[in-house]
């Protein structure tokens, strides 16, 4: 099956990796998922491009991308898949894997406000 929005190769990545979550994206989803937050859909190990994001909105075009330690070796990469994906008309939130783990609410409360923003 070919798709659009990436290459087979990139979508079968997506399908291994939404088999495998960090602890940071099953808490995360628990609260995404089935569309609970105000009924918007949510999708894990999206792919777009070469890129595959952690959870997307697609209809609204919110990415929420969550970054461990890994990450501070790899603000390069990151300013350049930011940079593809806001071109693509997507909006991206970063946020620690730490902070998901401890502060839930706040992390809900910008991913609401985003999504008010785009409504």
């Amino acid at each position: 099956m070919r798709h659009k929005r990436t290459t087979p190769k990139i979508f079968t990545r997506a399908q291994e990796l939404r088999h495998n979550p960090t602890e940071s994206e099953a808490r995360l989803w628990e609260y995404l998922r089935s569309h609970q937050l105000e009924g918007v859909g949510f999708r894990r190990q999206h792919a777009i491009g070469n890129y595959i994001v952690d959870i997307c909105a697609p209809r609204q075009k919110l990415i929420i991308e969550l970054d461990g330690s890994q990450h501070l070796e790899r603000i390069d990469y990151d300013s350049e898949r930011t940079a593809f994906l806001e071109s693509k008309g997507y909006r991206v939130l970063r946020f620690w894997n730490d902070d998901v783990m401890t502060s839930i609410d706040s992390i809900l409360m910008v991913i609401l406000d985003a999504i008010s923003q785009i409504s």
